[in-house]
């Protein structure tokens, strides 16, 4: 399967928001909240967007606190030798970032700090104010990304709350959006009718839109070339080979002999 990034609507409406956070009125609103299921595609977007950008990412932790988010900040920022009190961590913290800021200011690039998995510090208070404080004293972008709760959390630190600016929430995968990660991605030809029975089966998870993908593929390498007509990979050439496996009971789907 080809290595390449595809950018699907859910993509493209991330990649608005970011222009819209760039060009926000009031500064200091500059927080924010991407969000969605399992399995749309939120963290593959978000790590293509850091490594094209040079942000800094973080995966948060379920018993993260303030100190242990500010040991994996430094690290991430590659700190040598942090310093042992948090105010002189939350300092430096400051610093670097301000440096990175500011430099990709000059560079004309987006920067900012990416927290995935942050239902995990949605409800924590002492945290959300540290990140308030950070992207304050230096009006940085943070990405806030979780699984659909962050924004119902935030309600109860209007402080928090009232700086984001953004809200982006990843939605299942069109047929279009389904059509392009094939035709992106896929190495052989894949016909319209396989496609769609791709998105049925898949629910409109690129998690599954991609597995499927890669069964087509080693399905349609091992075919003769003769054997596949101009429309590329059926329905019907499939008939009976398993596509993608069932996300709530692992067990695999099988094309239907008949459909």
């Amino acid at each position: 399967m080809k290595n390449t990034f595809v950018e699907t609507s859910n993509v493209k409406r991330f990649l608005t928001a970011l222009s819209a956070l760039e060009q926000r009125g009031a500064q200091e609103a500059c927080l924010a909240v991407v969000d969605g299921l399992p399995g749309l595609g939120k963290t593959t977007t978000l790590k293509q967007w850091v490594a094209q950008n040079g942000a800094v990412y973080l995966r948060a932790k379920k018993e993260w606190s303030p100190s242990w988010f500010m040991n994996e900040l430094l690290e991430e920022l590659r700190v040598n030798q942090p310093p042992h009190s948090f105010q002189k961590k939350f300092q430096k913290v400051v610093q670097e970032l301000a440096l990175r800021n500011a430099g990709a200011q000059m560079a004309r690039r987006n920067f900012a700090l990416v927290v995935d998995e942050a239902d995990h510090i949605s409800k924590k208070e002492t945290i959300l104010e540290t990140v308030r404080d950070i992207s304050d004293i230096i009006e940085l972008p943070v990405i806030l990304v979780g699984m659909g709760k962050v924004n119902d959390h935030l309600t109860r630190f209007p402080q928090v709350a009232s700086r984001v600016s953004q809200k982006v929430r990843f939605e299942k995968a069109t047929i279009d959006d389904v059509r392009l990660l094939i035709e992106k991605r896929c190495e052989v030809k894949v016909a319209p009718d396989l496609a769609t029975f791709v998105l049925k089966v898949s629910q409109g998870f690129n998690r599954e839109v991609l597995e499927a993908i890669a069964n087509i593929e080693r399905f349609g390498l091992r075919m003769d070339a003769a054997d596949i007509g101009d429309q590329g990979v059926t329905l019907a050439d499939m008939a009976g080979q398993p596509i993608v496996n069932d996300r709530h009971t692992n067990q695999p789907i099988f094309v239907p002999e008949q459909y």
